[in-house]
């Protein structure tokens, strides 16, 4: 498969990977031949990025630390929840307890897999595809930092519901009443579910405060945000510079990696970003990149402890027989050869 812009989608190719609704309903599946009206309305409802197959790549398999399956139940379980909040009505936190333990589990099986996040987003779908990444860089992270189960499992709820707030009507980020910022907001809809620790909801009223104290909505300094919020912080941080465009430019995984080690220790955590930095894919497999000896190819695989040093599959046409010549460069043992551009 390869990771590729939807303006370079031709009809007749076939999608990689399944695309979701915000409810957990599948849009189109994996395996389907894309029409012109398929990328049209692919287009339309806000995709940017998607999966193809490709015959030179088969054999490649992206591994996914959350399958289609999970994440289909807790996307589910997120729009239940988001539409009871929204109507004013008690959420079931229960079942979102459940669909907490179902991710938590194949996380824990799944620990060793570096994150990429290549999820497909739309407008409908990208506040669900934000919290589930959020929640599942987040669990990673406490797994690295040795937490126990009931710490993960805080963890992950505040993580996955960090930007709950947001669904208040009365939310209003601009507002100069800090009271209407959505993590205000957030902690007040949290920290009355009993069902809940107190910790939970301090996710949401933390994770926009920053180490040097300028950050919001109470302008904390470091000694008094919880690691819970320091986590999340950062996870929220690198999923929002990669797909948040209100941001400005979308930064590429190594744009963002480099951009959050510039703000360690004024904005994040640096003993967080440095378990962060071991979970994260910096050239995620599939992306096609431009190297330092000027060929190019793609990415097929990973050194876990080396997230700069990926394997790359050079595709070149023999001008004697026409076969395609296929070689990889494996970049952990060809040290003078670097990644130079991202295509």
């Amino acid at each position: 498969m390869k990771y590729v812009h939807l303006d370079s989608v031709e009809p007749g190719q076939f999608l990689g990977r399944t695309i979701f609704a915000s409810n957990g309903a599948i849009l189109l599946s994996e395996d389907v031949q894309l029409t012109v009206f398929m990328i049209n309305t692919l287009n339309r409802i806000g995709v940017t990025m998607i999966y193809i197959k490709d015959p030179n790549l088969e054999d490649v398999e992206i591994p996914e630390i959350l399958s289609d399956e999970t994440k289909r139940i807790v996307m589910q379980q997120m729009g239940q929840t988001f539409a009871a909040i929204q109507s004013g009505k008690e959420f079931n936190s229960r079942a979102m307890s459940i669909s907490i333990n179902t991710l938590l589990d194949e996380i824990m099986k799944n620990r060793d897999v570096l994150v990429q996040l290549t999820d497909i987003r739309t407008e409908d779908n990208k506040m669900y595809v934000h919290a589930t990444n959020v929640c599942m860089m987040a669990v990673l992270i406490g797994i690295n930092m040795g937490f126990n189960g009931t710490q993960l499992k805080e963890l992950a709820i505040g993580a996955l519901l960090h930007d709950v707030g947001k669904l208040e009507l009365v939310c209003d980020d601009e507002s100069p009443d800090m009271k209407k910022h959505h993590t205000w907001r957030g902690f007040e809809l949290l920290k009355n579910k009993r069902e809940f620790s107190l910790l939970i909801a301090h996710v949401a009223f933390q994770h926009h405060e920053t180490l040097n104290g300028q950050g919001v909505p109470r302008g904390l300094m470091s000694e008094d945000i919880h690691i819970y919020a320091k986590i999340t912080a950062v996870a929220n941080m690198y999923d929002n510079l990669l797909f948040d465009v209100s941001l400005g430019r979308r930064m590429l995984p190594h744009e963002a990696c480099e951009h959050m080690m510039a703000v360690a220790e004024t904005q994040l955590d640096r003993d967080v970003l440095i378990q962060f930095l071991k979970i994260v894919s910096i050239y995620p497999t599939g992306a096609s990149v431009r190297l330092s000896n000027r060929e190019t190819g793609v990415v097929v695989g990973q050194h876990r402890g080396l997230p700069s040093r990926p394997i790359v599959r050079i595709a070149k046409q023999n001008t004697m027989d026409k076969e395609l010549d296929i070689t990889e460069i494996d970049l952990a043992k060809h040290t003078t050869i670097f990644i130079e551009q991202v295509l």
